[in-house]
């Protein structure tokens, strides 16, 4: 599979992979502190793992731009500078040029791969192989990356990040609706009437003359009354509804696994060696 740049396959590869800078800017120097020019970018095969960095010569080699394996970059990342180990200004005079719009597939590979190999390639020592057998561990020399090639190693680790979110839950509506019901009252009213009574003379009594009036027409009046009842309808407060929010609060607690990385030393020998020193 063709290589790719460092960018398609790691969009974000700044903060991803080197924690804000940006390789791409780094300066690039000989190891006798010869600066040549800087990286234009960088390749990864389709695992992943970086494979060359592409040098811009500047005018060491007129601005030609070359592959670089990565097992012969020294990376200083505190002075944002690459230390070539395995690249001499014949040999890169003797690379082929690459170009942003190439596609670096197996074929352009070997021809950079022989390139840095020359006198000191020991073909006893590298299996026999083709385009559909070659692993990147046949050159290890090239493409490997430990402790020894690196100033400074950055290890890096997970964190959890606990953060809130406020989103709309619902909501409540207080309304009113109307029902009707049948109400009885009772009002107690009166009526008035009028009773004559008449009664027969316990005797005869007889009147002097002219004292009997007689004539037509109205001898008494008496005024009757009577009540009747007056019901109306008229409204009033039964019951104040006051509506409010409480907030309740609670702890989330989630539990992930993280990762961090630990320094590894190997010695060859009895070196002294203070791994816990820090610089203040």
């Amino acid at each position: 599979m063709a290589l790719v740049k460092i960018a398609d396959l790691y969009p974000n590869y700044k903060q991803d992979i080197f924690g804000g800078d940006d390789i791409k800017n780094y300066t690039v120097y000989t190891e006798a502190d010869q600066k040549i020019g800087e990286v234009h970018d960088a390749l990864l095969d389709d695992s992943g793992r970086f494979r060359y960095l592409v040098i811009d010569t500047g005018f060491w080699v007129f601005g030609k731009n070359v592959l670089l394996p990565v097992g012969y970059a020294r990376m200083d990342y505190d002075q944002h500078r690459v230390y070539l180990t395995g690249l001499t200004k014949e040999q890169a005079e003797s690379l082929p040029e690459y170009k942003d719009n190439m596609t670096v597939d197996y074929d352009y590979e070997e021809r950079v791969r022989n390139i840095y190999r020359g006198k000191t390639a020991s073909a006893a020592a590298r299996p026999s192989y083709d385009r559909n057998s070659y692993r990147y561990d046949y050159d290890q020399e090239m493409y490997g990356m430990n402790e020894q090639n690196q100033k400074v190693l950055k290890l890096y680790e997970e964190r959890l990040i606990a953060n809130k979110d406020r989103y709309k839950a619902g909501e409540v509506a207080v309304g009113k609706r109307v029902e009707t019901e049948t109400a009885r009252v009772s009002v107690p009213v009166e009526k008035e009437r009028v009773i004559i009574e008449r009664h027969n003379a316990t005797e005869a009594r007889e009147v002097a003359p002219g004292e009997a009036n007689f004539h037509e027409g109205e001898v008494a009046r008496m005024e009757v009354y009577e009540e009747s009842a007056d019901i109306q309808k008229k409204a009033f407060v039964r019951e104040e509804v006051g509506v409010k929010k409480e907030v309740e609060r609670d702890t989330v607690e989630a539990t992930e696994k993280v990762r961090h990385e630990e320094l590894e030393v190997k010695t060859n020998g009895e070196p002294i060696i203070d791994k816990n020193r820090k610089n203040r």
